[in-house]
């Protein structure tokens, strides 16, 4: 697996201002209409239930927001690159400016996992972060993360 296949270009995106968390589901869940024709409503829905279970800021000014819905036939990436960045009850008590959000069929199993760790692993790489946040450009940083190196988000 590898994000060419879960990230399209539609679904990158960068944004200057989001007030909250959950403003930033329901741009999510717009991107996904648009980029998948997925409810934006189900995915915010989604996102902010599985919030509640526990942040998904993982440090660093990252944050990995996921949940599994109904009616998708294949997990789903979506990326956002924020200009300001926003509290997220993240571990390390950062504020967020990097969203990669993955949305996978109810009944995916390991697919959602092994997705989330590859998303994961991805972003924990420093170089690649910092090239992200200096990127305003969308098919910049759609490039950044799907030509990440292999060794690196493997």
């Amino acid at each position: 697996m590898d994000l060419t296949k879960i990230l399209r270009l539609g679904a990158v995106k960068a944004v200057s201002v989001v007030g909250s968390k959950k403003r930033l589901f329901q741009e999510l869940g717009d991107m996904a209409f648009a980029a998948y024709g997925i409810r934006g409503s189900d995915v915010c829905a989604a996102l902010q239930e599985r919030e509640a279970l526990g942040p998904t800021g993982v440090g660093h000014g990252i944050a990995l927001p996921h949940a599994r819905l109904g009616g998708l036939d294949q997990v789903c990436g979506l990326f956002v690159r924020l200009e300001k960045p926003i509290d997220f009850d993240s571990v390390d008590r950062q504020p967020v400016d990097l969203v990669f959000a993955l949305l996978a069929p109810e009944d995916a199993g390991v697919e959602h996992l092994k997705a989330l760790a590859l998303v994961s692993r991805t972003m924990r790489n420093g170089d690649l972060c910092a090239k992200l946040r200096a990127n305003g450009d969308v098919s910049t940083l759609h490039t950044l993360l799907t030509e990440a190196p292999a060794s690196q988000a493997a």
